[in-house]
């Protein structure tokens, strides 16, 4: 019964899990008996190439959690208009573009892992000066540091894993990598949106009824009446809306000043949990750097 009661998310987890091991056990047996697989499992035992793959997901299930949560602060909790939102978020995009032409050119030659390395240390500077940012008296002015760190960081990773992929295998796999690349980053943007987006809610939630409940300016019978309310999320809400709620429930002033308190500093309690996930995330990629190789595409001088 508890099976029966699984949320559908799992239920399509279990069910693209399944699918997953099917289609790669049906193109090992097609690769096996000589024929055309779609994709040759094989491919995915080469360390260069499953290095490579590894990144492109890290680097966007890391960069889409940002991305979900930045604008979340800047255009909720600061309620920015969408054009203010995007000029704050507007650094990241200039160090990115930089970064990823800019380091071919000067070190053509620079040793890929060690780049992509700095790239996710820079990444979790930028990071971590956000979760630090997150405070009550927070202005769209802390943004602007941690997205210029942000965007050098994925600059240094774009800047080198296209070819460390694309050099791993002979030329008439490239379409076949392209594809892959494609499914990875797909896969980690989905799942970074997803998974700081859950434990941003969740966060958001558990301190929004713990405020409530523990806060003395708040009533029994309205602590008793929020607490069921948001047992099954609360919505990520500006001050705006907020009150536009209370007063068109009739809340008194008194509790409803009181409840706003509550929703800011869950607000910021769930943002500085969800960029700190960020922050682990980007470092757990750190480990499989190893498979990244030392040696440039074209640096004929062996590895160091």
């Amino acid at each position: 019964p508890q099976l029966v009661g699984l949320s559908p998310v799992v239920w399509l987890l279990i069910a693209g899990l399944l699918v997953v091991y099917g289609f790669l056990r049906w193109e090992g047996r097609l690769a096996a008996a000589g024929k055309e697989p779609l994709l040759d499992p094989a491919m995915l035992r080469n360390r260069e190439l499953s290095g490579g793959l590894s990144m492109f997901f890290a680097q966007f299930l890391v960069q889409a959690g940002v991305f979900f949560a930045v604008p979340l602060f800047l255009s909720v909790v600061l309620e920015l208009s969408a054009l203010e939102t995007g000029i704050r978020i507007l650094p990241l995009s200039a160090a990115l573009v930089v970064a990823a032409s800019g380091i071919p050119k000067l070190r053509p030659t620079a040793n890929p892992r060690r780049v992509v390395r700095v790239g996710l240390l820079v990444m979790v500077v930028g990071i971590l000066m956000l979760v630090a940012g997150m405070d009550p008296g927070a202005n769209a002015a802390i943004v602007m540091i941690p997205m210029l760190f942000m965007g050098f960081g994925l600059g240094c990773l774009s800047s080198q894993l296209g070819a460390v992929t694309v050099s791993s295998v002979p030329d008439e796999r490239s379409t076949e990598v392209g594809g892959l690349q494609n499914t990875a980053t797909n896969l980690g943007a989905s799942l970074g949106t997803a998974l700081i987006g859950s434990v941003l809610i969740a966060t958001l939630t558990t301190s929004a009824i713990a405020g409530i409940e523990d806060n003395p300016a708040v009533p029994t019978s309205v602590q008793q009446q929020a607490s069921a309310d948001m047992a099954s999320g609360v919505p990520f809400l500006s001050t705006t809306q907020l009150r536009s709620a209370l007063d068109d429930a009739g809340v008194a002033e008194s509790t409803a000043d009181a409840i706003v308190d509550v929703n800011e500093e869950a607000r910021l309690d769930a943002l500085r949990v969800a960029f700190a996930v960020a922050a682990l995330l980007a470092i757990a990629a750190l480990f499989p750097t190893a498979r990244i190789p030392r040696v440039a595409v074209g640096d004929k001088r062996g590895s160091s």
